[in-house]
């Protein structure tokens, strides 16, 4: 059976999201010595969960940096890969990576919408829920939104 998978913001080779802090000044992503360990953790995490079969819809902000660097990273990830646009993303550099390249996708048979950025609500009125990323360790207050930053989905 295909699973289908929801991700979003790797933000893989983007050092300064170690430096990101929260309100209360805590690291944002805590635990990690450097940002090869943290690409790392993300890669196996990834694997040990996605089958190479399946489907995976990543929210955008994939990577940071050139072509070879997505190329390097997204060779090593298993599973049929989708992208959902993020504000970070350089499109021309990762899309020829990935099977499916769009702004958002509405997956009418489940009644949710997926973006990168959080929709208003009178934006996905005509879906139930909105599974999103952007907003790393901030959640919306409102129950239709679902966020799958890493740091929400424990890396994986």
């Amino acid at each position: 059976m295909t699973n289908i998978w929801f991700i979003s913001d790797t933000h893989f080779e983007h050092a300064n999201m170690l430096k990101f802090t929260k309100e209360d000044g805590t690291p944002v992503r805590p635990g990690f010595c450097c940002v090869h360990e943290m690409n790392e953790r993300i890669i196996d995490n990834w694997n040990r969960t996605v089958k190479p079969g399946d489907h995976v819809w990543h929210l955008g902000d994939f990577a940071m940096g050139n072509h070879t660097i997505a190329e390097r990273i997204i060779k090593r990830l298993h599973g049929r890969k989708r992208l959902c646009v993020g504000n970070h993303d350089n499109v021309k550099e990762v899309a020829p990576f990935f099977e499916k390249v769009v702004l958002w996708r509405i997956f009418k048979e489940h009644n949710f919408t997926c973006t990168h950025i959080p929709l208003l609500t009178s934006q996905h009125r005509k879906t139930a829920f909105n599974v999103h990323g952007h907003t790393h360790h901030r959640n919306m207050t409102e129950q239709c939104y679902i966020n799958v930053c890493v740091e929400q989905i424990n890396y994986t």
